[in-house]
């Protein structure tokens, strides 16, 4: 019996490898280019304007008050398509974000965004100076292309180990026309670098490192978290983010840093006080039981405070308790 390969002339085998190839590359998925490709004519001015609503009203809990006081770090902001990411909630953090979100250093988040614009995936960075005070604005001007509509930031929560608020990816262009105006609540989120549970914890570093997560209000649950507050079902937002659409071309800046006078019609935002409930320690031992024989004795035990109550908050129940006792040096009557 012949071969197949007898039947088979070399073109015709050379076509049909062709043809599979051909068949494979169309079947397997694709990624184009840019998903998110904003179809507006032109370009689009915008203020940003960044409120920190970090009071401790509002985050009564281990409020830092010095060494260092609450306060936010510059502001860094970048314009891109959806072949980057800044940073994104279920990932791992890149080593800028990591740098940024412990140390607030944007040295290493430049030179990312520097590789980025060599592959057309990043507009423009932007930066602001940061806010000495856990309530306060800092504002920039951005320049939106349509290569690059979405906007991503950053803002680090000073201090902490490794804790920020920020946007991911948001699309200012969407059916064809730029937004006019939108206004985003931030809440904190975990690098997933730093194993510390409160503000002024110490560096320790996560090893593994873990994926970004955002802090709730029972999440991480832990009574010693700054942010675990189990009487609300969400925390209030941290900061505040408003967007508003210019007519003209921003002024252009070299570094792109930038503190603008906040327009007249933006008002500060009002949120109620957070509770803060009375945290107290367990039981101490019971202490020795003191007194006569003949009415019997009484022995105490304390607990101490803990955290002190705020904002309305459940008080502080007693710390002292006492119970009747026969003294040990009194023989039992049998």
């Amino acid at each position: 019996m012949m071969s197949s390969d007898t039947f088979i002339p070399g073109w015709l085998q050379h076509l049909l490898i062709v043809l599979l190839k051909l068949t494979l590359s169309c079947a397997s998925p694709v990624r184009v280019a840019n998903e998110t490709a904003c179809t507006a004519r032109g370009a689009a001015s915008y203020i940003l304007v960044f409120t920190g609503h970090w009071s401790s009203q509002m985050f009564p809990k281990q409020y830092p008050l010095f060494r260092p006081p609450a306060q936010w770090s510059k502001l860094v902001a970048v314009t891109h398509n959806d072949q980057y990411q800044l940073w994104q909630e279920g990932a791992p953090a890149s080593l800028g974000v990591q740098i940024f979100a412990e140390l607030g250093v944007t040295v290493e988040l430049g030179k990312e965004a520097k590789e980025a614009r060599k592959r057309k995936a990043l507009g423009s960075m932007y930066r602001t100076a940061g806010i000495p005070a856990g309530v306060g604005h800092s504002s920039t001007e951005l320049l939106l292309l349509p290569r690059s509509p979405l906007l991503s930031l950053m803002v680090k929560v000073i201090p902490s180990p490794d804790w920020f608020v920020g946007i991911d990816s948001l699309n200012l262009c969407e059916m064809g026309q730029w937004k006019q105006e939108v206004t985003i609540d931030l809440h904190p989120y975990d690098a997933g670098t730093d194993s510390g549970f409160t503000f002024s914890s110490p560096n320790f570093p996560t090893t593994p490192p873990e994926n970004i997560t955002m802090i709730t209000s029972q999440r991480p649950n832990h009574p010693a978290n700054s942010f675990y507050y189990p009487r609300l079902t969400e925390l209030p937002p941290l900061a505040t983010v408003w967007l508003k659409r210019q007519t003209r071309s921003p002024v252009r800046q070299q570094n792109h840093v930038s503190n603008h006078i906040l327009p007249h019609h933006t008002k500060p935002q009002q949120f109620s006080e957070t509770p803060l409930d009375c945290e107290v320690s367990l039981w101490s031992s019971w202490g020795l039981c003191m007194g006569p024989c003949s009415r019997g004795g009484v022995r105490h035990r304390t607990r101490y405070i803990l955290l002190k109550p705020a904002n309305s908050g459940a008080p502080c129940p007693e710390l002292e308790e006492q119970s009747q006792c026969t003294p040990h040096n009194c023989l039992t009557q049998q």
